[in-house]
């Protein structure tokens, strides 16, 4: 943890400094570089951007290579924050993960979505997560919930893609 205040009142553990970090480097790397305009462009429509010159396959290779990375780095730092590890770490995470993307506007079609509204998304999903346990929902209610918040945005976002066709 760093402190931070005249007295250290308040702290900021390094798991949120981490994140921070790879979020940034995330966005610039989805914003700023050709690999984030291919990436946005295969995810809109892999047949346009064959098309219009992107090598699909070596980008996908890259995105599952970098992805795998952090997988492994999200592995690891949430071995550190229990103190140990299982082979049940992670269990149902890909919920959490597709319901906070979905809420932070990732459509389900592809070739929508930002760094800054998934972060968002997760920081909805986290609040809406710990407020459910604060409030002693139990943890087979919980899924229901969630799965009622990604249906939601799910309908929402397919609403939307098909007012635009």
């Amino acid at each position: 943890m760093i402190q931070i205040g005249a007295e250290g009142k308040y702290s900021i553990p390094y798991i949120v400094l981490i994140a921070l970090a790879i979020s940034a480097f995330v966005w610039v790397l989805h914003n700023k570089t050709r690999f984030g305009k291919n990436i946005y462009a295969i995810g809109g429509n892999p047949e346009a951007a064959k098309v219009s010159g992107v090598s699909v396959a070596k980008n996908l290779m890259y995105v599952y290579a970098f992805a795998g990375l952090l997988y492994d780095l999200a592995g690891c730092l949430e071995a550190a924050r229990t103190g140990g590890a299982t082979n049940n770490y992670g269990n149902m995470y890909e919920l959490d993960a597709i319901a906070a993307c979905v809420v932070g506007g990732v459509s389900t079609s592809g070739g929508i979505g930002t760094v800054l509204g998934m972060l968002i998304g997760v920081l909805i999903f986290s609040v809406i997560n710990y407020g459910l346990t604060f409030i002693g929902m139990s943890p087979y209610l919980q899924l229901v919930v969630k799965g009622a918040i990604i249906l939601a945005a799910v309908a929402i976002d397919t609403r939307k893609y098909l007012t635009k066709k």
